[in-house]
């Protein structure tokens, strides 16, 4: 009997963020393939756990896979993990997930943390519909490109971004797609943990005065205003929501009468006032 691949959800910072039911399956596993090895063993010595690692990346995923497959066929239950969060989700994996499937193998995910999920829970922004497109190219006309097909969508979309990169891709995003809310989450569970929040050039005058930017990001733009709304300015939706409570509306009534008038849900509403700077 063939053995089971489990896709193990780990901590993206913070080493308690991981399940009890993830903890035992890596301490009951054969084998536990990841991205690197050194990384992973910091995990597995915090909780005590002593198995046998092998590296699984994208420079060896395709040879690699083949080999965890003949080991699944023996019988060896295997444990895939990335350096961080699920498994597959900008990460590798695919290869062996669907090698896997094609052979009859039994695929079961352990689910766990997530960067793209939590940066959106804590954003402020509309979680009715969301988008993730995991990293926008690194060549400025590449990401333009993928900027501009975007640029219609009707949902929170979200990226990762590289440090190195994320001025470049703010003043693209200002470019294409002008005053929308942006948020940025830095360095997500860790001890240094930031949300920034405003619109894509509010943000990229803060991070560029500071000496230079550092750990991992999770970036969110708001989701296309619908065709013919004249305030696509967040200020604007502020100023009116504030408006309506000078005239004694409560602050739900006041956003639920600013949201009709401009065609948007109560959620939209309520996410750009609270993106709004306080002046």
């Amino acid at each position: 009997m063939s053995g089971i691949l489990y896709l193990v959800a780990t901590p993206i910072g913070n080493l308690e963020d991981i399940t009890f039911r993830a903890v035992r399956i890596l301490k009951g596993c054969d084998l536990i393939a990841c991205e690197d090895t050194r990384h992973t063993r910091i995990l597995l010595n915090y909780y005590g756990i002593d198995k046998p690692l092998v590296s699984y990346h994208d420079h060896n995923e395709a040879a690699r896979s083949a080999e965890l497959i003949a080991k699944l066929k023996d019988g060896l239950h295997v444990a895939l993990v990335s350096d961080a969060g699920m498994p597959l989700v900008a990460d590798p994996g695919y290869r062996l997930v669907t090698a896997a499937v094609a052979e009859g193998i039994s695929v079961q995910p352990i689910p766990g943390a997530s960067a793209l999920i939590t940066a959106l829970a804590a954003s402020g922004l509309p979680t009715d519909a969301f988008r993730f497109a995991g990293f926008l190219p690194a060549r400025s006309g590449q990401r333009g490109a993928a900027l501009e097909a975007l640029k219609g969508d009707s949902a929170t979309l979200i990226f990762f971004e590289a440090p190195h990169r994320i001025l470049d891709a703010l003043a693209d995003i200002e470019r294409i797609m002008g005053a929308r809310p942006v948020v940025v989450g830095r360095e997500l569970t860790k001890t240094h943990e930031e949300f920034l929040r405003g619109t894509a050039g509010e943000i990229l005058e803060i991070l560029k005065n500071r000496p230079s930017v550092k750990g991992e990001i999770t970036l969110l733009v708001g989701k296309a205003l619908k065709s013919g709304i004249a305030s696509a300015d967040p200020v604007s939706i502020a100023e009116a929501v504030a408006n309506h409570e000078r005239d004694g509306l409560s602050r739900m009534d006041a956003i639920k009468a600013v949201a009709r008038r401009q065609g948007l849900s109560k959620r939209e509403v309520y996410a750009r006032v609270n993106l709004t700077p306080k002046k």
